[in-house]
């Protein structure tokens, strides 16, 4: 199985491309593509740029979900939404394609220094991701980053990383 992984940043210090690395060690009988936003720098969407054509980086980043079979992700929360980084490949690329994500099956997280978790980024995209042919299978939010999760050991708190356990082993169940 072919698994594409991204944080929803282009940060270098990513809590979010973090927690997708400690997730993607519960993979590692997988083939992983753990794509970095960074490499789909684009101009900022308009109308007016799309008319002159489509960056090579919206293709690219459709390409690499078609090429998969799996989409684990976390993204990052910022003033309550996505970051502009994401946001601005996902318009890019959803307006090639509608359907971004491809109808594949997608474990979706979100984390945040605060108590919430990234909450109102995974709330929406929860809602809104489907509408793009996203098939979301399990949810994770980790509340309070830097209080839980630890660079070498991964998720700290036992009811956190019991309940993380459990919902990858339910998404590979959905996925198998």
């Amino acid at each position: 199985m072919k698994i594409l992984a991204f944080a929803g940043s282009t940060s270098s210090t990513s809590i979010n491309r973090e927690l997708v690395k400690f997730v993607l060690k519960s993979f590692q009988e997988n083939e992983i593509n753990f794509i970095d936003l960074n490499d789909f720098n684009m101009p900022v969407f308009s109308v007016d740029l799309e008319k002159k054509g489509f960056p090579e980086e919206a293709h690219n980043f459709l390409k690499q979900i078609e090429e998969c079979d799996v989409i684990i992700c976390s993204l990052a929360e910022h003033n309550r939404s996505y970051s502009a980084a994401f946001k601005n490949v996902f318009d890019w690329a959803s307006r090639i394609n509608v359907k971004v994500f491809q109808n594949k099956p997608m474990l979706l997280m979100s984390t945040s220094p605060g108590g919430f978790g990234g909450g109102n980024v995974m709330n929406t995209a929860k809602t809104f991701f489907p509408q793009f042919a996203a098939d979301v299978k399990e949810t994770f939010s980790l509340p309070k980053f830097y209080e839980n999760f630890d660079l070498e050991s991964g998720v700290i708190n036992p009811e956190m990383l019991k309940d993380l356990n459990e919902k990858i082993e339910n998404f590979k169940k959905q996925i198998a």
